[in-house]
């Protein structure tokens, strides 16, 4: 559990762009230390428990941030503020995903690791989008971009 505490992720950016990887390391980081809590609307955490997910979730900010929300007392409202802020994220990253997705064809890689590469990247995209990619998806897009040629591997 010690090791635990000792592992670190990048800070939020001041741009956002890292937002969706930090809210889900955050929030894993906070539930390993019984903090999860703090963040949530209906909390029953002590003023002792609110303080260290305050300061837990500072350390992990860009500089321009933590002088932003200097003032901020409470993680759950710096939380919110954060939230309000950079959630649009999903709007800007779904569509590009999406994109991508529908015009992934493995003929335009090299190799089957490359391929495989980009359209997990894309999937995990799209899953921190709330998007849903099973694995009947993942071989139909395979499948349908082989070569005519290869349709008896199918």
């Amino acid at each position: 559990m010690a090791n635990l505490a000792k592992l670190n992720y990048v800070a939020l950016d001041i741009t956002g762009n890292n937002y969706l990887t930090w809210v889900l390391d955050t929030k894993i980081h906070l539930e390993t230390g019984n903090l999860g809590d703090t963040i949530r609307e209906e909390s029953s955490s002590s003023s002792q428990e609110r303080a260290k997910a305050m300061i837990f979730i500072r350390r992990h900010l860009n500089e321009a941030l933590k002088s932003e929300y200097l003032t901020v007392e409470y993680s759950l409202t710096l939380w919110n503020a954060l939230r309000s802020r950079y959630n649009h994220q999903t709007m800007v990253i779904f569509p590009r995903a999406h994109y991508k997705w529908t015009h992934l064809r493995i003929q335009d890689f090299k190799s089957v690791a490359e391929y495989n590469y980009a359209l997990f990247r894309i999937t995990s995209q799209l899953k921190l989008c709330g998007d849903t990619i099973t694995e009947e998806n993942l071989l139909e897009k395979t499948f349908s971009t082989f070569y005519a040629f290869n349709v008896l591997l199918q």
